[in-house]
């Protein structure tokens, strides 16, 4: 009796590091789920991002605020000068004033049988209260036209003010095939003409309703896919360990 007693300690110290092993295994596991499931960087982009060509659209702006010690005060949309717009009008923002610059055009361009000799070429909202605290977004409605019928899209070059007098330029271009810059420009992609183009807003008809919805179910079924993949991998590995475990307890 007295040597039974004696070895059952060293089958518990055994025991403690196979344990732990596998509280290891299954802690570093979880930490892969966690990082899969942490968010995208925000940037300032153009919502939603596609419209029809040579007609009209709404597009909003959305500006997210990505400092945890400053608000967003001033937002600059620099116009695209290669495909002028001779109507651009702002909505109005509670909490925002708003100024729109117009440049003369070196080639004056025509609309609706009419010559335009000058179009805008920036959009200014500055903040008259707190401005986009941290942790919050704002969107910024525009109605543009006439978008341009020979080119695939249009980039507006912005620039982000926080109260710090700290200014992020998103502006530089997003090239096919390469990964995203830093402070991407926001893009307008433009679409192939449906009807008479008037009165469209970009995402807000029924077509691209429905197609931006499939699209984000879509991307959120695959992220869901991807994680109960990596939670599958976690169970199968801790059951393997326990599996294991068992066995040498049972032949131990």
């Amino acid at each position: 009796m007295s040597e039974i007693s004696k070895s059952a300690p060293s089958v518990k110290s055994a025991k403690a590091p196979r344990v732990s092993r596998l509280a290891l295994v299954g802690g570093v596991a979880a930490g892969s789920v966690l990082l899969l499931a942490g968010p995208a960087v925000a940037h300032v982009s153009v919502q939603a991002q596609s419209a029809p060509k040579g007609g009209f659209a709404t597009v909003n702006f959305k500006v997210p605020n990505e400092r945890d010690d400053a608000s967003t005060v001033k937002l600059e949309v620099n116009l695209p000068t290669d495909h002028p717009l001779a109507s651009v009008m702002p909505q109005p923002v509670p909490g925002w004033k708003v100024s729109v610059t117009k440049t003369k055009l070196a080639k004056p361009i025509e609309m609706e049988g009419e010559k335009i000799n000058e179009a805008p070429s920036k959009i200014t909202w500055t903040a008259d209260g707190k401005g986009i605290e941290p942790g919050q977004f704002q969107q910024f409605p525009l109605s543009v036209g006439q978008l341009p019928e020979n080119a695939d899209q249009l980039v507006f070059k912005a620039l982000q003010t926080y109260d710090n007098k700290d200014v992020v330029r998103w502006i530089e271009p997003t090239k096919e095939g390469a990964p995203e810059p830093e402070n991407p420009a926001p893009v307008l992609h433009l679409t192939a003409a449906e009807g008479d183009g008037h009165g469209a807003a970009a995402g807000d008809d029924a077509k691209g309703g429905a197609k931006t919805t499939a699209a984000a179910e879509t991307s959120a079924s695959d992220t869901t896919a991807r994680v109960l993949g990596v939670v599958g991998i976690v169970v199968g590995i801790i059951g393997v360990g326990f599996g294991v475990f068992a066995g040498r307890r049972r032949s131990a």
